[in-house]
């Protein structure tokens, strides 16, 4: 009997039922019925950091999930320039729910990444016309002879454009130091463990501040 036991309690499937949860008064609760098929749980996937693996899942309905167990790129929106890029997924630096998901490196909605700055900053030299994310250099920066060389102003038209981005050009401080590090903060939006990608944008202003605070506070605590 004792055995029998024990392989029910090992077969028993993950529910979202509440028949086994206590009232909101903190009385119990009779189970009118035991597990139900639509009630059914899965385990959660943790994406981690790696090659592409994704496993499709079949559900209620023929509905398909597509359940990512690594990943190493995501589509990140950068809100303020109204641009997207694929860029690699470098590290999983903060997690408000909690810290192991951080230790574990698992890629789940609302984590704090870094990405790779690098498609970003050329993207925008390129639209703009203008070096950024510069490192204190000895010499004087060759970036203008280069531009001229890749992008040659023969045209007034060409001209007028590049002066016209100028006027409405705006880099935050924050965001130009990042990109001289080569790595941006960036936050998931996306569920992994349910859609099989990482989609998500990229810090700025008091919500690029905050998560800057909090993770300079966990370094001063550390040491």
């Amino acid at each position: 009997r004792q055995d029998k036991k024990d392989h029910s309690l090992l077969t028993m499937g993950i529910t979202r039922g509440k028949e086994h949860k206590r009232r909101a008064t903190g009385g119990k609760r009779v189970a009118l019925h035991k597990k139900r098929k639509h009630e059914l749980g899965r385990p959660a996937s943790l994406t981690k950091i790696g090659a592409k693996r994704v496993h499709s899942v079949r559900c209620r309905g023929g509905n398909m999930k597509y359940r990512a167990l690594r990943l190493d790129t995501g589509n990140f929106a950068w809100g303020s320039e109204v641009s997207t890029m694929k860029v690699p997924i470098l590290d999983v630096v903060y997690n408000s729910s909690n810290n192991e998901l951080v230790r574990m490196k698992a890629l789940v909605k609302n984590t704090i990444v870094l990405v790779d700055a690098k498609p970003f900053q050329k993207w925008y030299q390129n639209h703009y016309g203008v070096e950024i994310g510069k490192k204190k250099a000895k010499g004087p920066s060759k970036f203008a002879e280069e531009f001229a060389e890749k992008h040659p102003l023969k045209h007034e038209a060409t001209k007028k454009k590049f002066e016209e981005r100028q006027k409405t050009r705006v880099l935050a401080q924050a965001l130009d130091d990042q990109f001289s590090n080569g790595r941006l903060l960036a936050c998931i939006s996306s569920r992994p463990g349910q859609t099989g990608r990482v989609d998500g944008y990229i810090l700025e202003g008091k919500e690029l501040d905050f998560y800057q605070k909090h993770l300079q506070n966990k370094k001063k605590n550390k040491k």
